[in-house]
């Protein structure tokens, strides 16, 4: 995760700052640990620098804030506040105000373990200030090389044959870790590198659980705490004490401690006995555990695969080579099959073999369905893009963006509720042998939708009076009547349209998408063809049934 407090250029080793001759910068006290960097300077001549300082900084002093006669209680002071405040170390500048460092200054520095670099007389601030920024920008050079060497490196494996462990391989070389690829239930798929020590591996285990869908609330009070992502037990306790130890220092110098918050973002926690909603589900989270830097990257496909790093050092560069692992293992891993898609690809196949489709049904993992008709605002037809997104809104994958409308089956215990953007008409709950009943029903309610501008119209269920008639007899009627006009379907659909509207020219035009003087030959043609007068009640609603019953 990444540090709000942390600015996004590379950090800068003291020792390069060290090394740099013209500068003449030498470390008097403090630790000699190579490890120690630096990420901004700063001067300030502040007795209590704590307030203005973020952590990671160089602090720069001519002494000019040190009183006449100042003892070992206010250096030793001075020096606990910038370390509590996170300093990395702190440059005292000699001349004019000072000849020499003072000792008390530099015993402080030594008991609290804060480096101490004496700058020369012919050394500015500024001059500091501008080697520092320097060695960021070699630095940050050579993380770019880095970085795009990798991608790469990552690229050219991503099309081996078999590319999702060449992909990870050299994630691992280039990481100089373990890479693993999770599975939606939690089990690794693939892995390359020398693998974690146990405890790390379950705490990366139990990281990427982080990056699935959580409860929708959470816990209200009382109950125990969750842990927080990136953030484990000993960061948590290192800030208390950190907070205590700039507390007692404020004391000793008579300054009252400041009250700040130092995690910017943060989310406010909920009042007592109260629940509050979830956050949205992260895409990546990261921890550390005995040493060992853990990180975790959701791919994006949304079946639940997963990316797991583990490095003994994180080094800059290290977050960017990951996620251009996981963009290309996103691609990769969106070709595996779930066990639900293979069942929807056996369906398939047994379809297209001439299996009946009640008999394969079972396969798709739901007794009833309804069928859904779905027409984009605007004029552009859809594309699979957004056909994909339509279905997964819908909660199915069983989509076919097939022209101006998209069709989708949806599970009947699945709701169908409006979706910005998009016109539906949706058909009653039907078994699989009667889909192709309900795709018609699905389109008259979509046409319906449209013509009265409806976001989402259902085809009615409910028992009718022509349900008094027997089938066989309703159907043979209503072939005899509409027999003139059913060899041209563009007229049965317009006088089914037309009727459903209630004799509306306008929204039977928009709902078939044609000028409404097409719509009113259309009729005119079928009253003759029909020799009925249309503007009859009984005629219409005679025709009507007929109409329900093709």
């Amino acid at each position: 995760m990444t540090d709000p407090m942390v600015p996004p250029t590379p950090p800068v080793h003291l020792q390069a700052l060290l090394a740099r001759e013209d500068l003449g910068l030498r470390r008097i006290a403090g630790p000699d640990d190579p490890g120690t960097v630096i990420r901004w300077a700063h001067a300030s001549e502040m007795a209590d620098p704590y307030p203005y300082l973020l952590g990671g900084e160089l602090l720069l002093s001519a002494g000019v804030h040190i009183p006449e006669g100042a003892g070992p209680g206010y250096f030793d002071a001075y020096v606990s506040r910038i370390v509590a405040a996170g300093g990395a170390a702190l440059g005292f500048g000699v001349a004019p105000v000072h000849e020499a460092v003072p000792k008390a200054l530099v015993e402080a520095c030594e008991m609290h373990g804060l480096p101490l670099l004496e700058v020369p007389p012919r050394t500015t601030f500024s001059a500091v200030a501008r080697a520092v920024w320097q060695l960021m920008a070699q630095a940050r050079l050579a993380e770019l090389r880095r970085v795009t060497e990798a991608q790469q490196s990552l690229a050219a494996a991503a099309t081996r044959p078999d590319p999702l462990r060449p992909v990870l391989r050299r994630l691992a070389q280039r990481l100089n870790g373990w890479a693993a690829l999770y599975a939606p239930d939690t089990t690794e798929l693939a892995a390359s590198g020398p693998p974690p020590p146990p405890t790390a591996h379950q705490a990366l285990t139990n990281l990427t659980q982080a990056l699935r869908p959580s409860d929708p609330t959470t816990p209200a009070a009382g109950s125990p705490p969750a842990a927080t992502v990136g953030s484990p037990p000993a960061a948590a306790a290192g800030s208390r004490a950190a907070a205590a130890a700039g507390s007692r220092a404020a004391g000793a110098m008579g300054v009252p401690p400041l009250e700040r918050s130092r995690e910017w973002g943060r989310v406010g926690a909920a009042a007592p006995g109260k629940h509050r909603q979830a956050p949205p589900t992260p895409t990546s989270a990261s921890d550390t555990v005995d040493g060992t830097h853990l990180a975790a990257y959701a791919l994006g496909t949304g079946h639940g695969f997963v990316l797991a790093v583990a490095t003994p050092h994180r080094t800059p560069g290290d977050h960017t080579i990951a996620s251009v692992a996981a963009a290309l293992l996103t691609l990769l891993t969106g070709q595996l099959r779930s066990s639900t898609a293979t069942a929807r690809s056996s369906a398939l196949v047994r379809l297209l073999l001439g299996t009946p489709p009640p008999e394969v049904a079972h396969l798709l993992g739901a007794e009833r369905w309804h069928m859904v008709h779905a027409r984009p605002d605007g004029q552009a037809p859809p594309d699979p893009l957004a056909a994909a997104a339509l279905g997964t809104a819908l909660g199915s994958a069983l989509v076919d963006p097939a022209g101006e409308t998209v069709r989708v089956l949806v599970p009947a215990d699945h709701p169908v509720e409006p979706l910005p953007g998009w016109t539906l008409g949706v058909s009653t709950a039907v078994a699989p042998e009667d889909w192709p009943a309900a795709d018609t029903q699905a389109a008259r309610a979509l046409a319906r939708a449209r013509a009265t501008r409806t976001r989402l119209l259902r085809h009615g269920d409910r028992p009718a009076l022509a349900d008094l008639v027997p089938p066989h007899d309703a159907d043979a009627h209503a072939r005899s009547l509409l027999a003139p006009i059913a060899a041209t379907p563009a007229l049965t659909d317009t006088l089914r349209t037309w009727l459903s509207l209630h004799g509306s020219w306008d929204r039977t035009a928009v709902a078939l998408s044609v000028h409404r003087n097409t719509v009113r030959q259309r009729i005119a043609r079928c009253a003759a063809l029909l020799d009925a007068d249309l503007d009859d009640p009984d005629v219409r609603m005679e025709l009507w049934f007929a109409l329900r019953r093709t």
